[in-house]
């Protein structure tokens, strides 16, 4: 869908790149990015989900949905790749640092943190004259040189793993010892407030950066990370009550309710095909007991996913109260698909022992004694019209829920392939500030990978990427390319599968017979992107949810 957009403001358009330090520094657009963690697509009501989201539908209905937006699998990839505009493989994440197979141990770019030789976004602006502000998860390395205050963030707090309990038990009180690592501008926290929810502490924390900056003549930088709505489920009782009976008619009901919403919306072609929901049971044949824990799951789910909405709303009631609102560009993304894992399945041994000694009786889910995830059946409701979910290189494990909003861009659907690794660009020529191209130790930096957004946002370019341009991804083994309307997706099983993407986003028909030529294109592109940014596939392969329960 072609979508037409207004021009940049004047101040905006006319500063020069060599501008940064200028006097004129403070009309320059302040940058909030907000992360949510496993968010499902059609999860907010913005997108054709039923949760309580007033806060972020608002701030979707000013700006430009993008409904063609892609992230990695997984979440640290998804991160790695939004700092850097790299490839998350070139950034040091080619797998998550708790998923690296024994071939890939060592290797170069499977680091499993921020290389040293990446600029990252707030270095790179707060050399032009930004104050960079971060709170919430980060997911990028354990280490003090790793952390985001040593990454470019004037003022941080950061939960260092890529999990916790979301009401701050078990916080590690060194760093080598088991449990949730917080730092505060570095310096590690060994407690939390008694009170403490993970998205009302991350979200209060900025707030207090935001406001400690008020008087402040430069332009800010936000980085506003959730570590909701990931697993394990948890969020406050009276929140959860909202939900009760919500979810009763189940995962399938709600799937076709989603999909529905989405052509009311304009989010989607009433004639697109939505791949089967082949990860799940049918829900008429699960049990009575099943079924409600299913729902209560999804009522915990949609509990934190409306937590999440509030807090977000206090950031945005303080930039108005401190006249930054409307001179802020906001940019909204889960880093992946919706998480369809089961806690108790090996591929999730990391976790395996922490869930059998949880208090998961249905009754419990939600508590902070609890320790239960989301599920395929609701994970795959979420990412319909797509196939599968989360940890997968298919269009459910990689198109993700976005919008941007801010000065001079219209509301509208933008439906252009987009990537993750497009925001530091984009970021970086709204502030006319320009990319180094080599480190402060004078070593050469990596050219940026991600396209900018900025000719697409003032309406002078129909599309991000040329038809030509071949956008590839691996993790776990699972691979896709993108070129133009084409492309070729592999589980993880080593068999490619080709489709034709604008036609059929639900990736339904497997056009290899019929397009052979085309297909050996696609994969010697493949190959040449993965020597490009140093890919190892992993030995054994490391499939993480590939067994189809429905036919």
């Amino acid at each position: 869908m072609r979508r037409k957009l207004a021009l940049l403001t004047t101040a905006l358009v006319s500063l020069a790149a060599t501008s940064a330090h200028a006097q004129d520094a403070a009309k320059r657009p302040n940058f909030l990015v907000i992360v949510a963690d496993d968010l499902g697509y059609s999860d907010i009501g913005a997108f054709g989900g039923e949760i309580a989201t007033p806060n972020l539908d608002a701030l979707a209905a000013r700006g430009l949905k993008l409904t063609g937006f892609h992230t990695a699998p997984t979440c640290s990839p998804t991160r790695s790749a939004l700092l850097t505009g790299l490839d998350h493989h070139e950034a040091g994440v080619g797998n998550m640092a708790e998923m690296l197979a024994p071939n890939q141990v060592g290797k170069p770019y499977y680091e499993g943190y921020l290389r040293a030789d990446t600029a990252t976004l707030p270095e790179i602006l707060r050399g032009g004259g930004y104050r960079t502000l971060y709170s919430g998860k980060w997911h990028l390395g354990l280490k003090p040189e790793q952390d985001p205050h040593a990454r470019g963030f004037d003022s941080s707090f950061a939960l260092l793993q890529g999990g916790h309990n979301h009401f701050g038990q078990n916080v590690a009180q060194d760093r080598v010892s088991m449990g949730s690592t917080y730092t505060l501008n570095g310096q590690q926290v060994t407690s939390l407030p008694a009170n403490f929810y993970s998205s009302d502490y991350f979200a209060d924390q900025l707030v207090s950066q935001l406001q400690a900056g008020k008087s402040s003549t430069k332009p800010f930088f936000a980085y506003l990370a959730f570590s909701a709505p990931h697993w394990p489920l948890q969020a406050p009782a009276k929140v959860i009550a909202k939900y009760k009976g919500r979810y009763d008619a189940g995962y399938d009901a709600l799937r076709e309710q989603r999909l529905k919403r989405q052509v009311a919306l304009g989010l989607l072609d009433r004639k697109v095909a939505a791949h089967n929901a082949d990860l799940a049971p049918i829900w008429n044949g699960l049990s009575a007991a099943d079924k409600a824990n299913q729902a209560k799951r999804m009522e915990v789910y949609a509990a934190m996913v409306d937590e999440m909405d509030q807090a977000i709303g206090r950031v945005v009631q303080t930039l108005k109260a401190t006249g930054q609102y409307d001179n802020t560009v906001i940019l909204f993304l889960a880093d992946n698909g919706a998480e369809g894992a089961r806690l108790d399945e090996p591929s999730m041994n990391m976790v395996n022992a922490v869930y059998a000694k949880a208090d998961n009786r249905t009754e419990n889910v939600g508590a902070a004694t609890s320790y239960e995830a989301l599920g395929p059946g609701w994970a795959t409701a979420a990412t319909a019209p797509s196939w599968r979910v989360k940890g997968y290189a298919t269009e459910g494990g990689t198109r993700s829920v976005a919008f941007v909003a801010g000065p001079g861009i219209a509301p509208g659907v933008g439906a252009a392939y987009t990537n993750v690794a497009d925001v530091t660009p984009t970021f970086l020529e709204l502030a006319q500030v320009a990319a180094p191209k080599a480190s402060p130790n004078g070593k050469p930096l990596r050219p940026i990978r991600g396209k900018s957004w900025a000719g697409w946002l003032q309406g002078g370019a129909a599309q991000v990427y040329s038809p030509d341009a071949a956008i590839g991804e691996e993790l776990f083994g699972g691979r896709n390319l993108r070129q133009g309307d084409w492309k070729i997706t592999d589980l993880g099983d080593g068999n490619w599968r080709l489709f034709n993407v604008a036609a059929d986003p639900g990736e339904t028909k497997d056009l290899s017979a019929t397009e052979p030529a085309r297909k050996a294109q696609l994969e010697k592109a493949w190959q040449d992107y993965a020597s490009q940014v140093g890919v190892v596939l992993p030995e054994p392969r490391q499939a993480i949810l590939d067994r189809p329960v429905r036919r």
